[in-house]
C-alpha cells in the first residue's frame, strides 16, 4: 500500500447504495451497478471498496460457522471497480469463488451471494475507495506504453483503467495481454473489442486460452496457452521505457501454510510466473505495478 498520508480527502468512507443492476458477465461472474445517490463519489480508476459479510442476514449462519472454524470475525471484502469515473454508476465485477477440497480451505462467504443473490433493487453499506493500483499523475512523462497483463477477474481493475485512460485522452498507448480456461471466461470480451475498433491506434487486446482445442476459430487476436515468456516479449518491445500493471491469482497465505506443514515450495500462480517472466526480461521493478488476489 502506498505510505501517503491519508487526508480526510481520501480517508475511505461508508455510503449506502442500491443495487440497480447484475449483470451476469460469464457463467460464474457478475457486475453490479450501484447507485451512491445525489453524492458524486470521487475514486480513480483501479482502485477498489469493500463490503462487509456481516450486513447480509442471508450470510449470518454461515459467517458465524466459518468464524467458529477460523477462529476470527469474518473481514470484510475487497472487490475491484469495473467503472471508471466518468461513468455514471460505480460497478463492481466479482467471480464466485471455488471451494475446491485440499486446495481451498474454506468455502467461500460473499462471492456466490453477490454473484446469484436477486440483489436488484436491494440496498448495501460499501466502504470506498482504496487502492494504489492507479496510473500516475504523470504516465504521460513517464511512458508511451502502458501493458495490461491480466488473468480472470484480474482484467477488472485494468478494464476500468484502460476505460478511464482513453475517455480522458491520455497519450500513451495500451496493450492487453489477457489469460482465461475457455472463449467463455474471458471478461468484458464485446466492450474489449469495441473499445479497440474505437481506439486501434490506442488499444491492442491479445487473449490466450489453456483449454480450449480450437483458439483460431476465436481470430487472430486469440492465441493457446499461458502467457509465456516468448509472448510478452512479442509484445512488450520497449521493456526499458513502458509501465506493466499484472493483476491475477497468486499463492495464498493458506497456500504458504500448507508449504510449510508439508515442507514443500508453494507452487507458483500466475502472479509469480508472470513476473519470473518479466524480471528474466529484464523489466526493473519500478516500471512494474501489481495486484493480486487468491
Amino acid at each position: 500500500m502506498s505510505a501517503a498520508v491519508t487526508t480526510a480527502r481520501n480517508r475511505p468512507k461508508e455510503y449506502e447504495v442500491t443495487v440497480t443492476e447484475v449483470r451476469l458477465e460469464t457463467h460464474d461472474t457478475a457486475t453490479l451497478s450501484l447507485d451512491f445517490g445525489q453524492e458524486r463519489p470521487e475514486y480513480k480508476a483501479g482502485q477498489f471498496l469493500n463490503l462487509d459479510p456481516h450486513q447480509f442476514p442471508a450470510l449470518g449462519r454461515f459467517a458465524t460457522y466459518l468464524q467458529e472454524h477460523k477462529g476470527r470475525k469474518e473481514p470484510a471484502r475487497s472487490y475491484s471497480l469495473a467503472s471508471a469515473p466518468h461513468e455514471p454508476l460505480v460497478a463492481i465485477t466479482v467471480k464466485d469463488e471455488d471451494y475446491i477440497p485440499g486446495f481451498t480451505r474454506y468455502p467461500p462467504l460473499l462471492s456466490p451471494y453477490l454473484v446469484h443473490a436477486p440483489l436488484t433493487g436491494s440496498r448495501m453499506k460499501v466502504l470506498g475507495f482504496m487502492g494504489p493500483y492507479v496510473l500516475p499523475d504523470d504516465v504521460e512523462e513517464r511512458t508511451d506504453h502502458l501493458v495490461h497483463v491480466v488473468a480472470g477477474s484480474g482484467a477488472v481493475p485494468n478494464f476500468s483503467i484502460i476505460k478511464d485512460a482513453l475517455h480522458r485522452g491520455l497519450k500513451p498507448r495500451h496493450t492487453v495481454i489477457c489469460s482465461n480456461k475457455t472463449w467463455g471466461d474471458v471478461l468484458y470480451r464485446e466492450a474489449f473489442a469495441a473499445l479497440e475498433r474505437a481506439h486501434p491506434d490506442k488499444l491492442r487486446v491479445v487473449h490466450t486460452l489453456t483449454r480450449e482445442m480450437d483458439e483460431s476459430r476465436y481470430g487472430p487476436g486469440v492465441r493457446k496457452g499461458r502467457i509465456s515468456e516468448a509472448l510478452l516479449e512479442e509484445l512488450i518491445p520497449d521493456r526499458a521505457t513502458c509501465l506493466v500493471y499484472v493483476c491475477g491469482p497468486a499463492i495464498t497465505p493458506w497456500d504458504r501454510r500448507k508449504a510449510l506443514e508439508t515442507r514443500t515450495p508453494a507452487t507458483p500462480r500466475f502472479m509469480e510466473t508472470v513476473l519470473g517472466h518479466l524480471h528474466t526480461m529484464g523489466l526493473e521493478d519500478k516500471r512494474i505495478k501489481r495486484e493480486s488476489y487468491g
